[in-house]
């Protein structure tokens, strides 16, 4: 009977040490938001991610207006965004978000033309957001991103 009880002992041992070693990346399962604390131009950015796992399995980056709009579906703003920048928030917003999701908050995000003021602030809160999962705090962090 002792030997059955330490036999399953090490098996449970043997288990969550296998577990903890899958999370190599230390984040927590959950939904965490990143958002800058201040509106700029009209909008205030944010990241959404959803671990799962231990990995990032979503992300979500926009903008939004004081009354909840999102800025990737403002067809105007994106239609002079286009001709002026070479690029508009559908495209940059999916661009930086892939990036965060491949490299699974590890690596750096390359920066697209025409967003690089974006790119900063994505950064920051990609790193704010990160930091949440790893603490495992789904509270939304506010983050001053001011240059």
């Amino acid at each position: 009977m002792k030997r059955i009880f330490v036999i399953l002992v090490s098996l449970l041992l043997t288990a969550s040490l296998l577990t903890a070693c899958g999370n190599q990346t230390g984040l927590q399962d959950g939904y965490y938001t990143a958002q800058v604390s201040e509106f700029s131009h009209g909008w205030k950015e944010y990241i959404t991610i959803l671990v799962k796992g231990g990995s990032i399995v979503s992300v979500e980056y926009n903008a939004e207006n004081a009354s909840g709009f999102i800025k990737s579906w403002d067809n105007a703003y994106m239609q002079t965004m286009r001709q002026s920048s070479g690029t508009y928030p559908n495209e940059y917003t999916r661009y930086y978000a892939n990036q965060l999701l491949e490299g699974q908050g590890e690596s750096g995000i390359d920066a697209l033309a025409g967003a690089t003021s974006s790119h900063g602030t994505f950064q920051v809160l990609a790193q704010a957001v990160v930091e949440q999962a790893r603490k495992g705090d789904s509270s939304i962090v506010l983050v001053d991103v001011s240059h």
